[in-house]
C-alpha cells in the first residue's frame, strides 16, 4: 500500500472519517456484504484503510489489505487508458472507423424493427468510430441485458465476453459483428460490449494479446502485480469467494479456489469486465489517472491524453441520463456525462450528490467502485464481492461518508 499519513494532515477529520468504518461492519453483520474495504486516498497519501467481514464466509477466509477480488467493470478504465497508449503513438485517430483496424464490422447494419425472418435492418448513417467504442454509444448492447432482437440474437448466437474459459477474443468479436447494432452510432449510451471491442482492437494494434498488452503497458510500469485477467496460484490463499443477493441472503456464486472460472485457464480475455486486482493495486492506477497520467517517476499517458479522456465526449454536453438507457445500477445518471472509459460528473446539484464537477468514476457487477475527484484530490476505491451492484445504494452512501468528512 501506498504512504500512509493522518486524515488531518490532508484536511481530513479522523472522527468523521471513522464513520465509514460502523458503516461497512453493518452491512456484513446484517449478511448484506460478505466483507468489505474501502480506502481513500487524499494528495497522494492514504488517509484511511479499513477492511471487514470474510474474503470466503464457508472457509474463515478475511478480507484484508491484500485480498484479490473480481472487478468487473472497473477493467473498463483500464483498458481504455492501455488503448489511448497506442493513440498517443499516432496509431488511431478517435475518430478512425472501427472498420479500419476490424473490418468483421463493415457491413454491420442497424436493427429498424422486427425479428427473425421479419427483422428489418438499415446501414449506419456514419461507420462506427473508436471514440464510439470508448464512450458506449457504438450502437452495441449487452445481449444478456438487452431484451430487443438484437439482445435474443447476441444470446442465440452464444456471445459471451465473460465466458473467460472458451473461445477468445477474436472469435467473439466477430461473432458480434455478424449482429445488427441496436442503434445508428453516436446516437444513444447505451452500456455494452464496446470495450470488449476496443480490446480486440488494441490486440490488433498491439499484435499481442490483450493480456500481454495491457501487462506491459499498465500492471508492470505502475508495480500493479497482483492485477491479471487469471488468479495466479500463489494467489488463491487471498483470493475472494463472489456472492450473489437472493430473497432472505447471500448465496455463494463462484469459488476462491482452482475451480473458479478465474483460477482455470482463461482464454478470452475481456476488456470490459475480466480483471481481478487489488485496493493497493488499483490505488496506484486511480492515482496516475488523478495525477494526470504520471505515478511516481512512470508516466503512462501524456497530461493531454488524461484530460481528454476526463472532458464529456457526449454530443450536446448531454448526460447520460439524457443520451441513454438505464443502466444495471443503484446510481442516476442525471448530471454525470461519459468520458473515454469512465463517468464524468457534469454537474453535482443534477447528480444529487456532493461531489465535485470534473470527478471521474465507474464501479463492477460485484458492488465494486472506485472514483477520483481532481478538485478535492481524493481516490477512493471499494471492494467487496456481491452481485449484483444495483443490491444497496453502496456508492451513493460512501460518497456521502468521504465528502463529510472534508475539514479545509
Amino acid at each position: 500500500m501506498t504512504e500512509r499519513t493522518t486524515p488531518e494532515a490532508v484536511g481530513l477529520s479522523g472522527d468523521r472519517l471513522q464513520r465509514i468504518t460502523p458503516w461497512m461492519a453493518d452491512y456484513v453483520a446484517s449478511g448484506k456484504l460478505p466483507g468489505c474495504l474501502t480506502a481513500v486516498m487524499r494528495r497522494g497519501k492514504l488517509a484511511y484503510l479499513a477492511h471487514t467481514g470474510m474474503a470466503d464466509p464457508d472457509i474463515g477466509r478475511p478480507v484484508d489489505e491484500e485480498t484479490v477480488f473480481r472487478i468487473y467493470s472497473m477493467t473498463k478504465p483500464i483498458v481504455s487508458a492501455a488503448a489511448m497508449t497506442f493513440f498517443e503513438e499516432g496509431r488511431f485517430q478517435l475518430d478512425d472507423p472501427v472498420a479500419r483496424f476490424l473490418p468483421e464490422f463493415a457491413d454491420t447494419p442497424v436493427w429498424v424493427d422486427g425479428e427473425g425472418g421479419d427483422m428489418r435492418t438499415e446501414p449506419p448513417a456514419e461507420p462506427m468510430k473508436i471514440w464510439h467504442l470508448l464512450t458506449h454509444t457504438a450502437g452495441l448492447v449487452y445481449g444478456a441485458r438487452n431484451d430487443t432482437p438484437v439482445g435474443a440474437l447476441c444470446r442465440a448466437s452464444g456471445i459471451d465476453f465473460s465466458s473467460r474459459n472458451g473461445g477468445d477474443l477474436a472469435e467473439t468479436v466477430r461473432k458480434l459483428a455478424e449482429i445488427p447494432l441496436r442503434w445508428q452510432p453516436g446516437t444513444r449510451w447505451e452500456y455494452s460490449v464496446a470495450t470488449d471491442v476496443l480490446g480486440r482492437l488494441v490486440e490488433v494494434l498491439a499484435g499481442q494479446p490483450l493480456d500481454e498488452v495491457v501487462q506491459a503497458r499498465i500492471f508492470d510500469p505502475l508495480g500493479m502485480s497482483d492485477s491479471g485477467f487469471q488468479v495466479r496460484s500463489e494467489q488463491l490463499p487471498r483470493f475472494a469467494a463472489l456472492y450473489t443477493a437472493k430473497e432472505g441472503g447471500i448465496v455463494r456464486d463462484d469459488g476462491s479456489d482452482d475451480t473458479a472460472s478465474h483460477a482455470r485457464d482463461v482464454t478470452l480475455f475481456s476488456g470490459g469486465g475480466g480483471l481481478v486486482s487489488t485496493a493497493a493495486d488499483y490505488l496506484r492506477f486511480a492515482e496516475m489517472i488523478r495525477r494526470k497520467g504520471v505515478f511516481g517517476d512512470t508516466r503512462i499517458l501524456g497530461r493531454r491524453t488524461v484530460e481528454l479522456m476526463a472532458m464529456n465526449h457526449l454530443p450536446n454536453n448531454s448526460d447520460m441520463a439524457g443520451m441513454g438507457t438505464p443502466v444495471h445500477s443503484e446510481t442516476s445518471y442525471e448530471g454525470i456525462g461519459f468520458g473515454l472509459g469512465f463517468s464524468v460528473v457534469l454537474d453535482p446539484a443534477t447528480a444529487k450528490a456532493a461531489c465535485s464537477p470534473g470527478e471521474l468514476a465507474w464501479g463492477g457487477a460485484a458492488s465494486t467502485a472506485f472514483w477520483i475527484d481532481p478538485v478535492e484530490e481524493i481516490s477512493v476505491v471499494f471492494l467487496t464481492q456481491l452481485m449484483p451492484s444495483s443490491t444497496y445504494p453502496i456508492r451513493r452512501e460512501l460518497r456521502s461518508l468521504v465528502y463529510q468528512a472534508i475539514i479545509d
